[in-house]
């Protein structure tokens, strides 16, 4: 798979790094570079890509702003001299951010990261038009590492402002990456993990006890709210014969 994208940034130095390092990597095709957001924005919105890095501390139109404004087809990477800007990029649902001086073994992890989120959404998108196999695995960003999580081994996952605590059978201790909710709920399947509230989606399959509104996870109780219960009670009825259609 081939990602078209797009250079953001007001330092011409780091705009020829980048450069440099999409033009080694096999699937990254890059289309346009920019030294002023300004003049990306009615390029971009015309003509969007699937990546964009974008610098964040720009004069005039800074990154937030400009994540804002572009298409939501687009995927972004932030690059920032500045770490304490991590957190808020985010907010805007990064996928990811790279921190000044950016080596080409974190820009690549990274721009993995985009490879796998639109593989994985067009795997989601192939199934519902045929009948391949399911997507077993996802790749998450812990640590500065990607790692492998089968699908079948999730339990739940708990979102944290602007982390997510992701909790597997058989460990002690959930793994921690710094992203969204709604990028997670986008890389999972619709057919097996459903969200119960807004800090919390669960896989039906791993449920074994349902105690007044609550999951029960071993010690831990998942609170069902209102806003989404009314789905939940339809999706295990129609995947978990756990509910009798005609009782509730």
């Amino acid at each position: 798979m081939i990602l078209t994208c797009s250079i953001i940034d007001d330092e011409p130095l780091a705009v020829d790094l980048l450069e440099t390092y999409t033009n080694k990597t096999p699937f990254l095709d890059l289309k346009t570079s920019y030294n002023s957001a300004i003049d990306a924005l009615s390029d971009l919105n015309s003509a969007p890509v699937d990546l964009l890095f974008l610098d964040i501390q720009m004069p005039e139109l800074n990154g937030m702003e400009f994540a804002r404004m572009i298409s939501e087809n687009t995927r972004i990477i932030f690059t920032t001299a500045f770490q304490q800007y991590a957190l808020d990029s985010y907010k805007v649902n990064a996928l990811d951010y790279l921190l000044k001086p950016i080596s080409y073994p974190d820009f690549l992890m990274s721009a993995q990261k985009a490879l796998q989120w639109y593989e994985m959404v067009n795997q989601s998108k192939g199934a519902n038009r045929t009948e391949k196999k399911e997507l077993e695995t996802i790749f998450v960003k812990a640590n500065r590492k990607l790692i492998q999580i089968e699908l079948e081994k999730i339990l739940y996952i708990e979102g944290l402002k602007d982390y997510v605590k992701i909790y597997i059978e058989g460990q002690s201790t959930p793994i921690v990456s710094l992203m969204s909710m709604k990028t997670v709920e986008e890389m999972l399947p619709e057919s097996r993990f459903i969200r119960i509230h807004r800090s919390f989606i669960v896989q039906p399959e791993k449920i074994k006890e349902i105690d007044r509104n609550r999951i029960v996870y071993g010690k831990e109780y998942i609170p069902i709210s209102e806003n989404y219960k009314e789905r939940f009670v339809e999706f295990l009825s129609r995947h978990s014969l756990l509910l009798d259609k005609s009782s509730s």
